[in-house]
């Protein structure tokens, strides 16, 4: 079975985070992720971020820390999700691959239809909001 290794930013601006829908034409078609991609061989997580962050939604990001990695077991293959914690470096995007991307209240992210790898990434992400408070 396919074991894919992936990286994915929570991205921060003004106290929203960003979270991408999926397209129609992707696996989990219409779910929503936070967006980042497949790292290559060789290649360092954080700066295979920045690179697929660029080419998913033309936005320029800064990485601030770095969440556990969370691996999650689909029928057809294994995904393992190397969560970012990113700042917005600019404030508007593009899409290239989604069907649509929004910035949320980070208490409303919880009522989206979300993958089913993101969810142990999202459940982490706001667990550390409330343990720091914010």
């Amino acid at each position: 079975m396919p074991h894919i290794h992936v990286t994915c930013a929570i991205i921060e601006r003004n106290g929203l985070v960003l979270a991408a829908r999926r397209s129609a034409f992707m696996q989990m078609p219409l779910k929503w992720e936070f967006p980042g991609g497949k790292i290559r061989a060789g290649e360092d997580p954080g700066e295979c971020l920045k690179r697929e962050i660029r080419e998913e939604l033309t936005l320029e990001i800064d990485i601030a820390d770095a969440l556990s990695p969370a691996t999650h077991h689909y029928p057809d293959f294994i995904v393992t999700l190397y969560p970012f914690i990113c700042k917005a470096k600019t404030s508007g995007f593009k899409l290239t691959e989604h069907a649509e991307a929004a910035w949320f209240p980070p208490g409303e992210l919880t009522g989206l239809d979300w993958a089913e790898a993101d969810l142990p990434v999202l459940d982490a992400y706001l667990s550390l909001r409330s343990t720091e408070g914010i």
